[in-house]
């Protein structure tokens, strides 16, 4: 549980069943007919996870995704409550593309998924973070994270 004063609310403890996903967009691949089974209806997110979210302008919260035994961070993607309540659905991690204005799950179309183990918000709930399996290379650019390029300043001290 997460407290917040004298709220309190849980993430519900999510298994995917069969790894299936709910993006629409896969519908353009099967001519609009989906295999059974596959959930395209928008998902709602719980009023009390909602309550807590600090978006921005946009409606998006940044969502750190962070391998999950390791704690090795691995990406930042975005979300809205309709990303969220995907991810917590499935438990596949589905961010807001900003610069293509659509739903992606991570690895649909390179296979390096995101297995979601545990979803937390921050203390000023502005900020996620997803603990996950990653399967392969998290970042597009083929490296592990998408920070093993980026070094800027580091001190032994």
């Amino acid at each position: 549980m997460l407290g917040y004063g004298a709220e309190n609310f849980t993430f519900a403890r999510l298994r995917p069943v069969g790894r299936v996903t709910a993006d629409v967009s896969l519908s353009v691949r099967y001519g609009g007919v989906l295999p059974a089974g596959w959930n395209t209806d928008p998902m709602d997110l719980d009023p009390a996870v909602a309550a807590h979210l600090q978006r921005n302008d946009a409606g998006l919260v940044p969502a750190i995704a962070q391998q999950h035994d390791t704690g090795e961070v691995l990406m930042l993607g975005w979300m809205d409550d309709e990303a969220l309540a995907r991810t917590l659905a499935t438990g596949r991690a589905t961010y807001w593309s900003r610069s293509r204005g659509e739903y992606w799950t991570k690895g649909e179309t390179s296979g390096h998924r995101q297995w979601v183990r545990r979803v937390s918000l921050d203390c000023d709930g502005d900020t996620l973070l997803l603990q996950v399996e990653q399967e392969g290379p998290a970042c597009h650019t083929g490296t592990r994270t998408c920070f093993d390029d980026g070094r800027v300043w580091e001190t032994d001290a």
